[in-house]
């Protein structure tokens, strides 16, 4: 099978199967359905649905299907790690592990800096800069703490944040809409105003595609998982079906109740609370209730991608594929302890970096959310065409669930979905209108000095055979 990675059956279990099809549910509900950035969405405008609908009917259902191919079928820990390893050997495989194991370290403090914003909101509005950077590390070194336990106990963390979740898109779907069949619609909802066009919104307009990725998650712990060939495929039409419409029911909540123009990064929410469920006591309840369920929600998102990236990076250090640093596992929880420590190493540096060149929290979250972002992106390339090397050639390995329509579907919604990953990368860097380039200069220096980073890494260790591995 050219340079991929061949298959035998794997001697005893090193990790105990703690996920059932539900846990894996409401994991994949916790990771994909973020809080953090629908207010970026909503700030699109109202033309912000109709990208929701174009993306989820040409991305988010082809990457769903794709992905749920690949989980099923190959079953071994690591995810997205193990399937380009199979499909392009172990030096491409170094690469996405390191690329997806320091987007989240990058990532975490932007969804942190947002967690204080809230809570300066709502308990001290005139809080410094400075003071939301030390909460934002706390909060990075308690997600560390948190990696370091057991998944079986861990796992709780992201299930109610789901839970969380799904209570707040609720809140503001149907709170916007009480709010407009009172007070009339905060924007115009026509066909002109759903219509696509271009402008300085559009900077936005990456942050649909990537609140639809994180299907892959779950698979970085495949093997703790009870029957991952029968669980992935479900687990994702199921998340699949409640994040798509939480999606758009949330953000059309958010644009029936606060025009367009008051639309803030860290702001949007708690704005859109206050003008549903209005000023008082019995206002100022459900507010506050709603802000404190965010703010969890925010952990467990956190939570949740790096409990999948600290094993993804254990897996490949365990493979020799990355820095045996990485590798080292809680001697009682087998928990990533190390890649959980550097994750919370690195995104601590970053903060204090950027929260130095930054002018605002809102300068914060955006700058380092465009960052992290466009390093995420990049490994996906290589999911989508690992997806076709392996149906080209493995196709005789059992495939649980397959993409119907034979390889020339197959190419054809790969091919689609590296289209819509490539334009999201382009926005993150390139923001329609004035170009300001110490913006594009932070975002492209930090992901030119991640790859060679990475490089580094990678080209540092002696690939060690792959660990024989079975796929149900």
């Amino acid at each position: 099978m050219g340079n991929s990675v061949q298959s035998k059956p794997e001697a005893p279990e090193r990790f105990s199967k703690v996920l059932r099809g539900l846990d894996m549910t409401l994991f994949t509900v916790c990771a994909i359905l973020v809080i953090d950035q629908l207010t970026a969405a909503a700030s699109i405008g109202v033309q912000s649905i109709f990208w929701w609908i174009f993306t989820l009917i040409l991305f988010f259902i082809p990457y769903g299907l794709i992905t749920a191919e690949l989980g099923s079928t190959y079953t071994e820990e690591g995810g997205i790690y193990a399937w380009v390893r199979r499909a392009f050997g172990p030096i491409w495989a170094g690469r996405v592990a390191w690329l997806w194991w320091v987007n989240v370290a990058f990532w975490m403090p932007s969804v942190y800096i947002l967690f204080a914003g809230i809570l300066a909101q709502l308990i001290a509005p005139d809080m410094s800069l400075w003071t939301k950077i030390f909460i934002t590390l706390g909060l990075t070194w308690l997600t560390v703490g948190i990696n370091i336990m057991t998944l079986e106990v861990g796992k709780w963390v992201p299930n109610i944040g789901a839970v969380f979740k799904v209570i707040i898109m609720l809140a503001l779907g149907l709170g916007g809409t009480a709010y407009a069949m009172n007070h009339g619609a905060a924007n115009e909802f026509s066909l002109s105003t759903l219509t696509p066009h271009w402008g300085d919104s559009l900077a936005f307009l990456p942050v649909i595609i990537y609140n639809f990725l994180g299907f892959e998650l779950m698979s970085g712990a495949s093997e703790e998982m009870e029957n991952p060939a029968r669980d992935v495929p479900w687990a994702i039409v199921r998340s699949g079906s409640i994040i798509a419409f939480f999606y758009i029911f949330a953000t059309v909540g958010i644009l029936l109740a606060l025009p367009i123009a008051d639309i803030g990064l860290i702001k949007g929410l708690p704005d859109t609370f206050q003008k549903i469920f209005g000023q008082g006591i019995s206002g100022n309840i459900p507010v506050i209730v709603l802000c404190v369920m965010t703010l969890y929600t925010l952990v467990a998102n956190m939570t949740t991608w790096t409990i999948g990236a600290n094993r993804s990076a254990a897996e490949a250090a365990d493979r020799g594929d990355l820095p045996s640093i990485f590798g080292k596992l809680h001697p009682v929880y087998k928990t990533p302890t190390n890649s959980a420590i550097l994750c919370g190493v690195i995104a601590s540096i970053v903060l204090l970096i950027y929260g130095w060149l930054a002018k605002s929290s809102e300068d914060l979250f955006w700058t380092t959310f465009a960052f992290s972002s466009v390093v995420f992106l990049l490994p996906y390339f290589l999911l989508f065409l690992s997806f076709l090397k392996l149906r080209r050639e493995d196709p005789d390995v059992r495939r649980p669930y397959r993409v119907p329509g034979g390889y020339p579907v197959a190419v054809l919604l790969s091919g689609i979905c590296m289209l819509f990953v490539l334009q999201a990368i382009v926005f993150f860097i390139y923001k329609p209108g004035a170009v300001d380039m110490t913006y594009v200069g932070a975002v492209l220096g930090g992901v030119f000095l991640t790859v060679i980073v990475g490089e580094f890494l990678v080209h540092g260790q002696r690939p060690q055979p792959a660990k024989e591995v079975a796929h149900v």
